[in-house]
């Protein structure tokens, strides 16, 4: 499965959904995501891909990690798992 399957499934599944209805351009407020089910799709993505997210959740804005939607969610996890393997 490709990174960005499994992330939108792990999304998906926060957002209970099918991952049919997750765009790319859509925000986790857009599929009904609020920051604690955003904290534990950041768990999730961490646990399966093996690697830490920079995300800060008492201060998201802060953050080195976009959130800004599922495109920029995926972009970052492929770029951290890209590192994690160099």
């Amino acid at each position: 499965m490709e990174i960005r399957e499994q992330v939108i499934q792990i999304i998906a599944d926060q957002a209970m959904i099918e991952p049919s209805d997750v765009t790319m351009d859509a925000t986790l407020d857009d599929l009904g995501i609020d920051s604690l089910g955003l904290v534990e799709s950041i768990f999730a993505i961490e646990e399966a891909f093996d690697i830490q997210v920079p995300f800060n959740a008492n201060e998201p804005t802060e953050s080195d990690f976009d959130i800004s939607s599922v495109a920029a969610i995926v972009a970052g996890i492929e770029k951290l798992v890209a590192e994690q393997k160099s």
